[in-house]
């Protein structure tokens, strides 16, 4: 069975930086996606980041150049580093996977396993 569990996130001040970790256990996929899907209340999440197991990564434009996403094979980790934080980057934070897939899905639909989700707040 695959879990995944988020770490990280908490309360800064708008300019500041936070990392979110999501820990993945059960996952027997040789190819996947994995992606941060952060979602503020009233509205769906939307993916901001993504990266396949090939280590290609793509970013919306709200977070690019702000928002670095990467793995860490060995330790079966996701992270998420953020910089240069905004009050609109505020909401839980999820990680989602989907395996055995050629092109990574851009809306929540398409990801098969989900974490917990971790709140993340900027204040202005």
């Amino acid at each position: 069975q695959v879990q995944l569990v988020e770490f990280g996130g908490g309360s800064v001040q708008a300019g500041g930086t936070l990392s979110l970790s999501c820990v993945s256990s059960g996952y027997t996929y040789s190819r996947y996606c994995m992606a941060w899907f952060p979602q503020s209340p009233g509205n769906e999440r939307e993916r901001v980041a993504v990266i396949t197991s090939d280590g290609v990564s793509s970013y919306t434009d709200s977070v690019k150049d702000r928002f670095t996403i990467s793995k860490d094979n060995a330790k079966n980790t996701l992270y998420l580093q953020m910089n240069n934080l905004k009050p609109e980057d505020t909401g839980v934070y999820f990680c989602a996977s989907r395996g055995s897939i050629p092109t990574c899905p851009a809306l929540r639909t398409g990801y098969d396993y989900w974490g917990h989700g971790t709140q993340v707040n900027v204040s202005s």
